[in-house]
């Protein structure tokens, strides 16, 4: 009797559970019933993502202004590409911005726009230590003209974007997006006449080979520096390097008109204090306690140097109160100064120190 009585209350048990179920369901999952059958509905709601951090419409600011630029030799090979940017545009001609080095060993060169136009590109005027080239396109070619920013007002960790030409034409139009990592950043790079120190923005945003020339941008679409250098180490990534737009427009006349760039030049051969091969050959000591420098090796007669009465075997220490090292540093703090100017070297001689005043003239164009 006992065990009839637990199968009816397990039994009432299932039914219950069982008629909550069957009510948990029908009031969670609507049904409707169809002539043929039961058919489930589902509710579809539309949803809309507003993104608050998207850079689109700075995108939309110089999306259509940036190129590829395609290096070609004189029988008509591609051997290099880069990207560049319309940055002014009159009457006659839409003119581009781009790196010295992308189209240095050109024979001709043409622009690919984002519209997949190929045209060909006239170089007006190139600089190599400044890494800066000017080239011209048909005006009616011009789709769209960059805004240009001021990089001296960026702070660290704004946010910063490049449009450019990674690898070519295939990845053309790729944007990259990171902030800016430095400012005032010096680089030391190799020219056909030797190193040179570059001042450059540092980015962490991906720059990558076919890069080089495009715009340097900020969150309003500006451009604010070219991209230019990449340090390639196996244990470095995220940094790359920007030309400050300023240092590129202040020799803009220039290039545009084909004038070389005019910078003052001493008039001296110089050597570092560690070679001591050269300055063996040259016959010139050097003190024990110079720590820091460079050494004339030569004058040549009747420069800025020898008016100035600059000597074989001087050390200058410092120019305009600044420490020099090393003979790219020294050229460096030179270019800082225009012809006309007239600076103040800090020398040792005969292990004496002394001041040396230097009025910087055209010497070679004269």
């Amino acid at each position: 009797m006992k065990q009839k009585f637990t199968y009816f209350v397990v039994g009432c048990i299932c039914i219950m559970v069982g008629i909550c179920g069957t009510i948990v369901v029908y009031r969670h999952y609507p049904q409707t019933v169809a002539d043929k059958g039961q058919e489930t509905t589902k509710t579809v709601q539309d949803v809309t993502i507003h993104e608050t951090n998207t850079i689109k419409s700075a995108i939309d600011k110089i999306y259509d202004a940036v190129v590829v630029v395609e290096e070609y030799d004189a029988r008509g090979n591609l051997v290099g590409t880069g990207t560049g940017f319309v940055y002014k545009k009159d009457e006659h001609k839409g003119y581009i911005l781009t790196n010295h080095h992308v189209i240095e060993d050109a024979s001709t060169v043409r622009v690919l726009t984002s519209q997949e136009r190929e045209i060909d590109a006239e170089i007006l005027g190139s600089d190599e230590y400044s890494d800066i080239a000017v080239l011209s396109i048909a005006s009616e070619e011009v789709l769209q003209v960059a805004s240009i920013g001021d990089s001296s007002i960026m702070e660290l960790g704004d946010t910063v974007f490049t449009v450019g030409s990674p690898l070519g034409s295939k990845y053309m139009g790729t944007v990259t997006k990171g902030i800016l990592s430095g400012q005032n950043r010096k680089v030391t790079v190799k020219l056909s006449t030797g190193s040179f120190i570059m001042d450059v923005l540092q980015t962490d945003a991906a720059i990558n080979p076919g890069n080089s020339g495009g715009p340097l941008l900020n969150i309003n679409g500006e451009v604010i520096g070219i991209t230019s250098l990449k340090l390639v180490q196996d244990e470095v990534e995220g940094m790359g390097f920007a030309i400050p737009i300023e240092l590129a427009m202040a020799s803009i006349d220039e290039l545009e008109n084909g004038k070389p760039i005019v910078r003052p030049t001493l008039g001296v051969q110089l050597s570092t204090l560690d070679n001591p091969y050269l300055l063996r050959n040259y016959q010139i000591r050097v003190p024990s306690g110079i720590k820091n420098g460079v050494v004339v090796v030569s004058v040549e007669n009747d420069s800025d140097a020898a008016r100035a009465g600059l000597q074989k075997g001087d050390i200058i220490t410092m120019m305009e109160g600044k420490e020099i090292k090393e003979a790219s540093q020294f050229k460096y703090v030179l270019y800082q100064h225009n012809i006309g100017d007239t600076i103040t070297l800090t020398v040792v001689r005969n292990e004496k120190e002394q001041s040396i005043q230097v009025t910087l003239t055209d010497f070679y164009g004269q």
